[in-house]
């Protein structure tokens, strides 16, 4: 049985997650024809895995942050948004004639395109969480006014996108929100979070380990984007130089795990600014000072969050994969259009007390040993980022409950691990 499925997507990150369930739909059902939608961006990822893209891309000035800032939403306004968001509704429209479903990860917007296909669809929520406005002990305090109006981070508008006959599962990300969701009369939802996949350590987690075992090693993760990646390394220096000050004379490892994207040179430039000096045998990716040592690589991502005992990170993913194995993430303001004070602090709210809000770089240092001198404060944070991220293996359990209940295919002949899918289990 052969079946078509359309994935769209808003967002790097939304991509990165839609290509791991794909991936593992692939090898279970290789029949399945894939395509792909991507709102935000130009879609490389998909293409580069064989799927192809249904209507042409275009990157927007905001990069998919127009929810973080009124003027973003300008900008990409005067960019074409409203008339690139035609063409991929035209598009949509006329894949659809052949039958087949769609898979919407991400937030509103693809889940309303996926509705206005007209065709069965499924909706993975890959942001929001009711973490933001409460815990397992009951609601945050200090929450601005407005927040939690319509009883769930989910907006009543969204609730209806995911409660539709044709909406076959509805996946979050934690069982706070599932259960929160199905208290609201969202009849197939799940919970599932793929970030947590893809983690596992390399061989070349032997190069980063340090040579003195006593060595406190954090990890330095300043975001995939440019030019804000910049931006924050500059700030992120900041923060490491407090961090050596703080802990002299302790030997200090520092591994910026660096996306591919992004150039090294100014991050070399910004060491040299600080007196980093280049390793003589590893000049382009290895400093030293004092008792430091910075070690850059682009290839060695998961590496970096196996082997660091704390991160100093302005990220939005690679923060939250980083709580999700159980350690400490310190972070700082930037000047955005994603990582600005609003995302930190809610940010916060979604990781809670497995992330440190440091208002200035310079405290970091100090913030960073009075949370490594608490060994009961390093256990809270190791539960708490475990519970509120899941364990790996989420995309392939999303896989197979797309396939039977969205694709309504037969269970491949070679059995796939799937997690209980009835109302005791929280995981897809």
């Amino acid at each position: 049985m052969v079946g078509r499925l359309l994935c769209i997507s808003n967002g790097h990150g939304e991509d990165a997650i839609a290509l791991r369930i794909l991936s593992e739909l692939r090898s279970r059902h290789p029949t399945v024809d894939l395509a792909a939608l991507p709102l935000v961006g130009e879609g490389t990822s998909f293409q580069k895995q064989q799927i192809p893209l249904i209507a042409a891309t275009k990157t927007l000035p905001s990069g998919g942050f127009i929810y973080m800032d009124s003027r973003q939403l300008a900008r990409d306004l005067k960019g074409g948004l409203v008339q690139l968001t035609l063409r991929q509704l035209k598009a949509l429209k006329q894949w659809a004639r052949e039958e087949g479903t769609v898979l919407a990860v991400g937030d509103v917007i693809p889940a309303a395109f996926a509705w206005w296909s007209g065709l069965p669809y499924a909706v993975i929520g890959t942001a929001k969480s009711a973490y933001y406005l409460r815990d397992e002990q009951g609601p945050l305090a200090d929450l601005p006014w407005y927040a939690g109006w319509a009883g769930s981070m989910y907006l009543p508008w969204e609730r209806w996108l995911m409660s539709r006959d044709r909406c076959r599962a509805a996946i979050v990300r934690d069982e706070l929100t599932r259960v929160e969701l199905q208290q609201l009369g969202v009849p197939q939802v799940f919970a599932g979070n793929p970030m947590m996949d893809g983690l596992a350590a390399t061989p070349q987690l032997v190069a980063l380990q340090p040579e003195n075992p006593e060595s406190l090693t954090v990890a330095l993760l300043p975001g995939s984007r440019s030019p804000e990646a910049y931006d924050n390394w500059q700030i992120i220096v900041t923060a490491m130089d407090s961090v050596l000050r703080q802990f002299a004379p302790r030997a200090i490892q520092f591994l910026g795990a660096i996306a591919p994207a992004l150039d090294l040179t100014p991050l070399r430039s910004a060491l040299a600014a600080a007196h980093w000096q280049p390793d003589p045998q590893h000049p382009e990716t290895q400093f030293t000072q004092a008792n430091g040592r910075v070690i850059l690589t682009q290839t060695a991502y998961a590496d970096c969050l196996q082997a660091a005992d704390a991160a100093i990170a302005m990220a939005g993913t690679a923060t939250e994969q980083f709580v999700g194995l159980g350690k400490p993430a310190f972070i700082t303001p930037g000047a955005g259009p994603q990582f600005n004070p609003t995302f930190a602090q809610l940010q916060t709210r979604l990781l809670g007390p497995s992330v440190i809000l440091v208002p200035c770089a310079a405290d970091i240092g100090s913030a960073l040993a009075d949370v490594l001198a608490d060994r009961d404060r390093l256990d809270t944070i190791r539960h708490n980022g475990q519970r509120r991220m899941g364990p790996p293996g989420a995309a392939a359990a999303i896989a197979q409950r797309l396939a039977e209940q969205l694709l309504q295919l037969p269970e491949p002949s070679t059995e796939a691990t799937v997690a209980p899918t009835g109302p005791e289990s929280a995981e897809v």
